[in-house]
């Protein structure tokens, strides 16, 4: 499954009302981090397919979730199950170990 995009006017319909578990991934376009961490998510959505579904939020576009959800270091990385923050991650995350924190969404 492709990463989609969300924002602070479509994030309940995105995400909190999704059936499925969705990893959101908080970020920025300056954040160093944000972009080492990009191609990992994207090889890791295809691999996951449908079991878990992921999209980016802009935190500079996006201040109201952002603010919401506490967000106050990038990459920040949410898992929202039943409309509930389950898990988060903080930093990029080696791809062995972000899929390894994401096997009970993936199995």
């Amino acid at each position: 499954m492709a990463i989609t995009t969300t924002s602070d006017a479509t994030f309940t319909e995105d995400v909190l009302q999704h059936d499925g578990p969705v990893l959101v991934d908080f970020w920025a376009p300056w954040c160093g981090p944000c972009k080492m961490i990009a191609p990992i998510l994207e090889e890791l959505s295809e691999e996951w397919g449908d079991k878990l579904k992921v999209v980016k939020l802009n935190t500079d576009d996006n201040p109201e979730i952002t603010r919401h959800y506490g967000i106050t270091g990038i990459p920040t990385m949410n898992v929202y199950q039943g409309g509930e923050v389950v898990k988060t991650l903080v930093g990029a995350l080696p791809k062995k170990k972000l899929a390894a924190e994401m096997e009970q969404f993936t199995a």
